[in-house]
């Protein structure tokens, strides 16, 4: 399925939702057992969680409405658990309900960009300056062009350079905190002053909106959309696992791409295909379409390059592709 397909399968409500505000929230995409299954294998590898509790590590600025006293928690490595604790976690690589957010907003061959973060945070812990969007800040307005983040909606497909999305493991209720996001922000064409950015400004209240979710909820968004988080208030630990997508043959982050080649085991082929490096759809890339992903452990589909090409690119190159 192509990505101007995968739209079709998004209602024409989402797409315009997706378009105006730059986000979405997608109800009850993993159930209870698989959200308990998650959060026990979070338990048991507590061990690992790194609290930000350097000044070099804090996500909001000291004595802004954003900071607070704890610090926030985060973990790695969780899509390189064993099989039954990384559950929930490959799954949301190829999950038949997310695949065609995937497609439709990143194209057909979209690929993993970060690794998985999951965030950890007790009550009072401090939230995240507002970041992200279209063009760059730096702490220093410019204003300037950012290509790394971007979205657009041509002849009605939309796209974006980076996709984020959080896998929500607990409850997130009216005056928790946690995620927060300026709606239409994606199309931004002026930095967000650092009083905005930092909650200081009485506009902070106004304009920056926080979706309530339940366990189980997703909610995906471009990185070219304006976000952070408040403190974390509620009475329960915040738990969420997020992760970014890009187009086929754009890349951001490269952490994963260091993972030893036995870690990848654990992968299902279709997971395997979206870890792929960067490079186009047109060259064998592995693609996953929502057709493959109803089915957990079959293979990706593939749009092949002639083997006249490859074998041609082989004599000039002596490689198979150039």
């Amino acid at each position: 399925m192509s990505a101007a397909d995968a739209v079709a399968t998004l209602s024409q409500r989402e797409r315009f939702l997706f378009d105006l505000n730059g986000f979405l929230v997608i109800r009850n995409v993993f159930s209870p057992e698989e959200v308990a299954a998650a959060n026990a294998a979070v338990d048991a590898h507590m061990a690992d969680l790194q609290p930000r509790d350097s000044a070099a590590l804090k996500n909001a600025k000291r004595g802004t409405p954003l900071s607070a006293q704890g610090p926030r928690n985060d973990m790695g490595g969780m899509l390189w658990w064993p099989t039954e604790e990384s559950a929930l976690f490959r799954s949301a690589l190829t999950h038949p309900r997310l695949v065609p957010y995937y497609t439709a907003l990143c194209g057909e061959g979209y690929r993993l960009d970060h690794q998985p973060l999951l965030i950890v945070q007790d009550g009072d812990s401090e939230g995240f300056s507002l970041h992200g969007g279209p063009v760059r800040n730096n702490g220093q307005p410019s204003g300037a062009f950012n290509p790394e983040l971007q979205y657009r909606c041509s002849n009605g497909q939309m796209w974006t350079s980076l996709l984020a999305i959080s896998v929500q493991l607990c409850d997130h209720n009216p005056g928790d905190g946690g995620f927060c996001i300026v709606r239409g922000s994606h199309k931004l064409n002026l930095p967000v002053p650092e009083a905005m950015a930092t909650g200081v400004d009485e506009a902070f209240g106004e304009h920056v909106y926080q979706p309530s979710t339940k366990a189980g909820d997703v909610v995906i968004w471009s990185e070219a959309t304006v976000h952070g988080a408040t403190p974390w208030r509620g009475a329960h630990q915040r738990r969420i696992a997020i992760y970014r997508f890009a187009p086929a043959n754009m890349g951001y982050g490269r952490g994963y791409l260091d993972v030893p080649e036995a870690a990848l085991a654990v992968l299902t082929e279709l997971q395997r295909a979206v870890v792929e490096p960067p490079y186009s759809a047109r060259l064998d890339r592995p693609l996953v379409t929502p057709e493959a992903a109803t089915d957990e452990h079959g293979p990706a589909a593939k749009r092949p390059r002639s083997s006249a090409k490859k074998e041609f690119d082989q004599k000039l190159f002596g490689t198979s592709y150039f």
